[in-house]
């Protein structure tokens, strides 16, 4: 397994076992299946794993709990997160506190490595907005509450997801201090599908990217697979007109080129986020060991070469979902 820099958290292995499949989000399947999924993954290498309440009302975190029983492989690090939204200032560091509390039980922990504030920082938002934090609120109150947090050693680091807003985004990275890490769309469309509200203003990710090297804060990439849409088929019902339906068909090309090279499309869409500058660690979000496998085997196939990422890009030759020509 190939390691690479996560800003200050040191060394990780360039894939990490994200708990939306394992929350059965994208895809139904199985505590069983979802526990040797875990187990596997370490075993491969993977040593960051990244879970959340919102995977399944809690079950991620279940099955980071029924996989080690409280007693984590060596090496092995847990990222997890709070929804929180926009609460009143003084509710933010009990809203967060529970959320971790309730989060440790699930996995059996006594403290995670990384906790991640779970929805966009925006410019502004209503006081009870759930979804959002405004950059407001989180300057006042939630950095405070998790540096707090850090200090008392109930987590090793914080970050934030990093969608949405892009200058509110990159904003938040150079004020002081910065988060650790942040989750950035890393994408041949650069799509965030469906987190992005219809109101949004774009999300312009490879900007947060270079944004995020400037100030020295790690990238876990998420959504290389954009939710699905780079498989050769959705695995679950969605309408015609839903984000990754749009981006399904937007991604033909991409299923006519792995064709041609003898390649699976979701192998092929892992390769170009992990060739993406900047990216520190993709995060999976594999249901059961089978994909994994696939995902495990884009990872020994190596990066892509330039000429081959210039042929996606060319094939697929896309705008993102505001219409503005993605920079390649």
């Amino acid at each position: 397994m190939e390691i690479r820099t996560l800003g200050s958290l040191g060394p990780v292995s360039v894939l990490t076992l994200g708990g939306g499949g394992l929350g059965q989000v994208w895809g139904v399947t199985d505590r069983d299946e979802a526990v040797a999924t875990v187990r596997e993954a370490v075993d491969a290498g993977i040593d960051l794993l990244d879970v959340a309440p919102g995977y399944g009302d809690g079950e991620a975190e279940r099955v980071v709990g029924a996989a080690f029983d409280g007693t984590l492989p060596a090496g092995v690090r847990v990222v997890t997160k709070c929804g929180l939204g926009n609460p009143a200032a003084g509710d933010v560091a009990a809203l967060l506190e529970k959320s971790l509390d309730d989060s440790l039980q699930r996995m059996r922990l006594s403290t995670v490595d990384v906790f991640l504030l779970h929805n966009p920082i925006v410019a502004q938002a209503a006081p009870g907005t759930a979804g959002v934090t405004s950059v407001g609120l989180f300057t006042e109150a939630v950095r405070p509450a998790f540096e707090d947090l850090v200090r008392r050693g109930r987590i090793g680091a914080w970050g934030v997801t990093a969608v949405e807003e892009p200058d509110v985004i990159i904003q938040v990275f150079g004020d002081q201090p910065p988060p650790a890490v942040a989750q950035c769309v890393t994408n041949l469309l650069d799509s965030p599908g469906d987190l992005l509200r219809p109101d949004g203003d774009g999300s312009r990710p490879r900007d947060i990217l270079s944004a995020a090297g400037r100030y020295g804060v790690g990238v876990m990439g998420i959504r290389a697979v954009a939710a699905g849409a780079f498989t050769d088929a959705v695995d679950r019902n969605l309408p015609s007109e839903h984000p990754t339906m749009v981006d399904f068909r937007r991604a033909a090309p991409l299923r006519e080129l792995a064709g041609e090279l003898g390649e699976s499309v979701a192998s092929l869409a892992h390769r170009y986020a992990l060739s993406m500058p900047g990216v520190d660690t993709v995060v999976l979000g594999v249901k059961n060991r089978a994909e994994l496998r696939e995902c495990l085997a884009a990872v020994a196939a190596g990066p892509l070469p330039a000429d081959l990422m210039a042929t996606i890009e060319g094939r697929v030759g896309t705008t993102d979902r505001v219409g503005a020509q993605i920079s390649k």
